[in-house]
């Protein structure tokens, strides 16, 4: 098994690499799983199921059966308990894919776990494949352990577009009938407990106006001048938050945020564009009405709307909800702040801006959440994305103390 271990562990880009002492032995299996983790490339736009399957063999393996929820476009979520069938469990949550690398510079191959010191380098290293990884590194462990109530896995697709097959797995948690007591999402919190994050509202925006030679643009309607003044009235009401609140000075970004990521318009400067495409989002304190904020939404674009109809009733700004994460808002002394304060070693609770499928649970399943997991937001989505072997470690024994509380 040592030589196996030594075998399969050796990653690329390890110009010191020495066999690990016989302590360390659970570590090089958390970096092999992560190894595999890693090359598998789960950019939303891909297929999961590659790792979702290799994730169930893993599990098959050592003798927990898993559940395959199948979604769309070829993807898939898995749920497996682990200890007792019966009880209030504790859920331990993942998601399984990725964003791109289109575009960015990599030192190292994104999709090749790479070594550097004591960091690993590599797509989703960080969000959140190492979470992942340090927790089925442990399953051995835990399928030795005498559980009083079950540990559950719940590892989704499509987080990062959006949640969507986080609510397809929700739904059969509920069709099954299953009842969590509580549920820790392993994003990267540097193994600090998150009690709040806030929600995100994610649109596209479409602009219909007349195509015209550039000479009689007087006379037509500018698709991509009226996005432009969408995207000004979008700007102005992220900065009426900014200014007015309402505030949380817990978060890094104390109020509520609007903005557009995406303008699309036009081909050549001498044709007026009939077309203009945008995508927005506002991310909202979770104490602030997202109800209100697509209420002055909806009431820009049908100003805009009607303004561009007097001139053509063919012209209009159309504006469609993608997707959304609700935000997250859990009483520092709920029970599950309490039990997963004594998990890690970080002291402390905090809230965070970006958003996690933590909401999800807590409004569909009823049930409390945090957030707790190894690695820095500020590694995420980046080029060179990385993790410290450190904070695979800390996961582990996060992990490890979980299962002895639960005896």
């Amino acid at each position: 098994r040592r030589e196996k271990l030594l075998r399969i562990s050796r990653i690329q880009g390890t110009d010191n690499y020495h066999a690990p002492r016989p302590g360390d032995l659970t570590l090089m299996e958390t970096t092999a799983l992560l190894e595999q983790l890693v090359a598998f490339d789960t950019t939303s736009r891909n297929s999961n199921r590659p790792a979702i399957d290799f994730i169930a063999d893993y599990l098959s393996g050592l003798g927990v059966a898993s559940s395959i929820i199948p979604g769309s476009d070829g993807k898939a979520n898995l749920w497996a308990t682990i200890g007792p069938e019966a009880g209030a469990g504790v859920i331990l949550s993942g998601h399984t894919d990725c964003v791109p690398v289109d575009g960015q510079s990599w030192d190292t191959d994104p999709f090749a776990l790479t070594r550097r010191g004591e960091r690993l380098f590599g797509r989703g290293t960080t969000d959140m494949k190492g979470f992942i990884a340090a927790v089925l590194s442990r399953i051995p462990k835990l399928v030795r352990t005498p559980l009083k109530s079950p540990i559950y896995l719940a590892f989704s697709y499509d987080e990062e577009v959006g949640g969507g097959g986080a609510q397809v797995l929700l739904d059969f948690v509920v069709d099954e009938g299953i009842t969590p007591k509580y549920c820790i999402v392993g994003e990267p919190t540097g193994m600090q407990v998150v009690t709040s994050h806030k929600g995100i509202f994610i649109y596209e925006a479409e602009a219909r106006g007349a195509e015209a030679h550039s000479s009689l643009a007087p006379r037509v309607i500018n698709a991509a001048e009226y996005a432009a003044r969408l995207l000004i009235e979008l700007q102005d009401m992220g900065r009426a938050k900014e200014r007015e609140g309402p505030f949380d000075d817990m978060f890094d970004i104390p109020h509520t945020t609007v903005h557009v990521g995406v303008l699309r318009s036009g081909t050549v400067v001498n044709l007026v564009p009939a077309l203009a495409e945008m995508e927005f989002e506002f991310r909202h304190l979770p104490d602030d009405d997202p109800d209100l904020i697509r209420e002055q939404i909806n009431r820009a674009v049908q100003r805009l709307s009607a303004e561009m109809a007097e001139s053509d009733p063919m012209c209009g700004i159309t504006v469609t909800l993608r997707s959304n994460l609700p935000g997250l808002e859990t009483d520092p002394g709920n029970e599950v702040v309490a039990a997963a304060s004594l998990l890690t070693e970080v002291k402390g609770h905090g809230k965070v801006a970006y958003g996690t499928e933590a909401g999800l649970y807590s409004e569909t399943l009823s049930v409390p959440a945090v957030v707790c997991g190894p690695g820095s937001i500020k590694q995420a989505h980046k080029a060179n994305e990385w993790i410290a072997i450190t904070q695979l470690k800390a996961c582990e024994e996060f992990v490890d103390r979980l299962a002895a509380s639960l005896t």
